[in-house]
């Protein structure tokens, strides 16, 4: 694992992507992950912006990851539960269920070989747009690495 890439690549990715008015993201979290590996091995918080996780909640999301019933659950980032809307091969959308904003809240989530990825935007169908393009460039990164 290549850290200092990971790093480098969050930090520049980060600054452009996540927090402030007019970023596409209001938080972004990295979550060290492998499926394959033993369940003594835990998942832990690579990276994170404009959220604190806690690292029992993140256990509870990698449990839904690992039990792949994303049509039939919901899932909590935060104080938020989330629903599934789209499923595709290596990334699923959801939706918050509890939100208070009247433009809805967001979350994508996408997984690589070594990690899983959240984005949370605020919005609709024009704000989810402007979320996935930030998602793609950093994963891209990843990717190119294998990661």
């Amino acid at each position: 694992m290549d850290w200092a890439f990971v790093n480098r690549n969050w930090e520049k990715w980060a600054c452009n992507s996540v927090g402030s008015d007019g970023q596409p993201l209001k938080a972004a979290l990295l979550i060290n992950y492998d499926p394959t590996g033993p369940s003594r091995l835990l998942s832990t918080i690579a990276e994170e912006e404009g959220i604190e996780a806690d690292p029992i909640e993140v256990g509870q999301f990698v449990n839904f990851i690992k039990r792949g019933n994303y049509q039939s659950e919901s899932f909590f980032i935060e104080s938020n539960q989330y629903v599934v809307t789209s499923i595709h091969e290596s990334w699923f959308c959801g939706r918050c269920m509890n939100t208070s904003k009247p433009a809805g809240e967001g979350a994508i989530v996408y997984k690589t070989p070594s990690f899983l990825f959240i984005a949370l935007y605020d919005g609709s169908i024009g704000a989810a747009s402007r979320a996935m393009a930030a998602v793609d460039r950093f994963v891209w990164q990843l990717e190119r690495r294998n990661l």
